[in-house]
């Protein structure tokens, strides 16, 4: 068996893995466009990768409709103890979940290539960076990766120069015997999916399916699950958030980090067009940040991927013009409906709706039809460099200084605009009791009030009270280097239902304030949730909001928040001894203030 890999570590790793998984062939990739493109050329002739005629060197790819989401209660944190993976997280111990695994994977790969795929999350080199090798049997997979990490003869290079790196192991979970005729989406049947991750070995072992974060193990396994522990034992923070940067026309520049839970307006704020003139947004990361402490004390922070792999569903030239210009070439569609002009659609795009298409199953589609054309969780993966508003420094290998923070979700009621934490201690609460209503997005009856802490409720790669705490323990860090933290909520509604707050671009005007009070410029006035902007502090020109309705997107009703108290108080119980006492103690301040 020749392996062109001079790692002894990883030569050892791969062997073992052929061994178990017995392929027909075994394949290292270096990264190239000549293997992206050889790659498609395979799955366009076999069917699986449909050509777009009307976007240049773009691809759709229908997956089985057993597998078209995260499988989050199939996915595992495996530690020796169950109480380290926490309440959040599902649990089996790491020796009877390789067992089981190892059944699984043994000879899995019959019939298939193996391929093995060395990647860099975060630019090449880079200080705040890490080194992957994902072992997969799916060619979808690889040209996945391409896109969403940098795979390259120069990460290789490192590996041969004695890198470490972690371990992604990868199976469709779909053997093929001499002869047999392959499916158009293999994978296993959803009891015998697996998403695994090992924190204390740095390890992420998947099994049965071939879709998204499942499968691109670059992405919420180890970006966030495996990187977050990594994080929590090496003093960095690895982060569910957005990455952008905001130019004042005077020419001062602000990085801002911002976690939300699904539905909220993610990737819009990171690729947002002020409506404010002079102001300038640049987009560095949609959805991840990993971040360190830089010689000046300051947090830095890089976005460790290097596409975007957004949901498609909804993005429209309305709600995000930039998104929509990003996906005119080099873009791999999923579940998306296709048109018989040969593009794609799906329902929000901007237009008229097809009078027939194909939708995401292959069946023929119509507006009458009852089903809907895209999946709702249809996919695009898209190269960042394609973004028109990507910063120059989005691969700065030090990172950008953050100067602040941003959680948030979407409530109808309670919660105002925008509001600043008194200190980072109470910030950490912010993010800590941070809710959401649910949206189609989410699993459960919509409407439903959901906490979600930091947006990290599906990603924290360890017990999320110990995870509470060291965000407490890096402000301890940071000192008077910590980001300012706010908290938004776009989405407060009249009592008749209707949005008081427009958004998308008009959120520029909630992020100047925030500047603005990062300059010690911009007035505010205490109230018992956090510092609000005083009357006439937000820039409102050329925004007509009447007064009733501005005065409503500010308020403060100690009535409902007191009635918030129960659910936060059963939200904190959940973490039982683990809960930082300084959490506790923010609580009951917090009810103090309200009376």
């Amino acid at each position: 068996m020749n392996i062109p890999v001079k790692n002894d570590k990883l030569r050892a790793w791969i062997r073992e893995v052929a061994d178990l998984c017995q392929p027909d062939d075994i394949y290292v990739c270096n990264g190239s466009q000549e293997e992206y493109t050889s790659m498609i050329m395979k799955l366009t002739e076999t069917g699986i990768a449909i050509p777009l005629k009307k976007r240049r060197n773009s691809y759709l790819f229908r997956s089985d409709p057993s597998d078209v989401a995260r499988v989050e209660d199939r996915t595992y944190i495996s530690t020796p103890s169950r109480d380290d993976a926490g309440p959040t997280n599902h649990w089996i111990a790491p020796g009877e979940l390789k067992k089981i695994m190892t059944g699984l994977y043994r000879g899995c790969m019959k019939g298939r290539t193996m391929y093995v795929i060395p990647f860099s999350m975060g630019p090449v080199g880079s200080p705040i960076s890490k080194i992957g090798v994902e072992i997969s049997d799916s060619p979808y997979v690889v040209v996945n990766m391409h896109i969403m990490t940098r795979v390259s003869t120069g990460v290789m290079e490192m590996l041969d120069g004695g890198a470490d790196f972690i371990p992604c192991l990868h199976s469709i979970g779909a053997p093929l015997e001499q002869g047999q005729k392959d499916s158009s989406w293999p994978c296993a049947p959803l009891e015998k999916k697996y998403i695994s991750h090992f924190p204390e070995e740095n390890l992420i072992w998947s099994y049965g399916s071939g879709y998204g974060g499942n499968a691109l193990l670059g992405k919420k396994c180890l970006a966030l699950r495996i990187a977050s522990a990594m994080a929590r034992r090496e003093g960095w923070m690895a982060e569910h958030m957005l990455i952008l940067r905001l130019t004042s026309p005077e020419g001062k520049q602000y990085h801002i980090a911002a976690a939300f839970p699904s539905a909220c307006g993610k990737t819009n704020l990171a690729m947002m067009q002020p409506s404010l003139p002079g102001w300038k947004c640049e987009c560095i990361g949609d959805d991840i940040a990993w971040m360190k402490a830089g010689p000046d004390g300051r947090l830095h922070a890089i976005n460790p991927e290097n596409g975007f792999f957004g949901v498609a569903p909804g993005t429209s030239y309305k709600t995000n013009p930039m998104a929509m210009d990003t996906l005119k070439e080099n873009v791999i569609f999923t579940n998306c409906a296709l048109t018989d002009d040969g593009d794609i659609w799906w329902e929000g795009m901007d237009g008229d709706e097809p009078s027939h298409a194909i939708d995401w199953k292959g069946r023929d589609w119509t507006p009458q039809s009852t089903g809907e054309a895209a999946h709702p969780n249809a996919r695009f993966t898209a190269p960042a460099s394609q973004c028109p508003v990507i910063c120059g420094d989005w691969e700065k290998p030090e990172g950008v200084p953050i100067d602040i923070f941003i959680f948030g979700g979407r409530r109808s009621t309670v919660v105002p605009l925008v509001y600043e934490a008194f200190n980072w201690e109470h910030g950490v609460f912010l993010g800590a009791t941070a809710a959401s209503e649910t949206t189609a997005a989410n699993i459960g009856a919509v409407g439903n009030l959901r906490r979600d802490p930091f947006a990290m409720t599906p990603f924290c790669g360890y017990h999320m009270g110990d995870y509470f705490q060291h965000w407490l323990d890096m402000g301890d860090r940071l000192g008077d280097r910590s980001p300012r933290i706010f908290y938004v909520n776009w989405f407060r509604k009249s009592d008749e239902g209707k949005f008081l707050w427009p958004g998308f671009s008009e959120n520029s005007r909630v992020l100047k304030w925030m500047c603005e009070r990062v300059d010690g410029r911009a007035r505010a006035q205490e109230t018992p949730i956090g510092l609000l902007p005083a009357k006439g502090a937000l820039d409102m020109t050329g925004l007509y909001i009447s007064a009733d309705d501005m005065e409503e997107l500010m308020r403060v009703d100690r009535q409902s928040w007191t009635e918030e108290i129960p659910d936060m108080e059963q939200h904190f119980s959940r973490f039982g001894d683990r809960l930082p006492v300084r959490l506790s103690r923010q609580l009951e301040e917090f009810k103090k203030r309200l009376k």
